[in-house]
């Protein structure tokens, strides 16, 4: 079953949070305390206190930045 159309936003800002979410605190645990003993117990907890955070900043964010962009990429030349 689809999500409907309206929850695009919703979607967009789980999706990306989550897979920045990931991708950041994997990468940062692994290069503050290497791959030892406990690096997922680790990883785990970095990524539970980052993904709400990453959430609500990008679901707050996208729009404006997205309006941003638009501006920033726009011929402005006549």
């Amino acid at each position: 079953m689809p999500i409907p159309p309206r929850y695009a936003a919703l979607v967009f800002s789980l999706l990306m949070s989550l897979y920045m979410g990931v991708l950041m605190t994997l990468l940062i645990t692994w290069i503050n305390t290497g791959l030892s003993d406990g690096f997922l117990g680790r990883w785990w907890r970095a990524f539970t206190i980052a993904w709400p955070i990453a959430f609500v900043l990008t679901l707050l964010g996208a729009p404006p930045l997205q309006r941003l962009t638009a501006w920033l990429t726009h011929d402005r030349r006549g």
